[in-house]
């Protein structure tokens, strides 16, 4: 991966509909989504060029946002659309793919329900973390004992 601060990287990220140079990608300080944690995010991958799960990644995106209690503008196909046309802008086969949706700053408190709802989507590289003589060959996993809480 890059020795690069993330914050110096090239290229784009999508934010609420349009593709924004990498550098000019900002929010305000005094966003709700910072201040509350009013933020749902999820961590994906791409191998070979296609987002893996990327609808079953999309649709928990929106129902974390219905559980937090906001809606994201945009559809389950919209963001779809925008994480594949932004990882072939990118031009990257093995990424990591971050789609966010937060309160914006439009007003500070507990409940902010009427702050816009902001959406980004970030795309970097992330080489496997195997060379492909081990893919080829095949990985030994082990489940883990340990289960999350209920």
């Amino acid at each position: 991966m890059a020795s690069v601060p993330f914050d110096q990287l090239d290229g784009f990220i999508w934010m609420n509909g349009e593709f924004v140079p990498w550098g000019d990608a900002k929010i305000h300080v005094l966003s709700h989504g910072l201040h509350y944690a009013s933020a749902v995010f999820e961590g994906e991958r791409a191998y070979g060029g296609e987002i893996f799960k990327l609808n079953e990644h999309t649709e928990r995106l929106h129902e974390s946002a219905r559980l937090l209690g906001f809606k994201i503008p945009y559809s389950v196909a919209e963001l779809n659309d925008a994480s594949t046309t932004l990882l072939k802008k990118q031009g990257f086969q093995d990424a990591y793919v971050r789609p966010i949706a937060w309160r914006g700053s439009e007003q500070m408190g507990v409940s902010a329900q009427n702050n816009r709802i902001n959406v980004a989507i970030a795309i970097w590289q992330w080489p496997s973390y195997f060379d492909p003589a081990q893919k080829l060959k095949g990985i030994r996993l082990d489940v883990a004992e340990w289960r999350r809480p209920d």
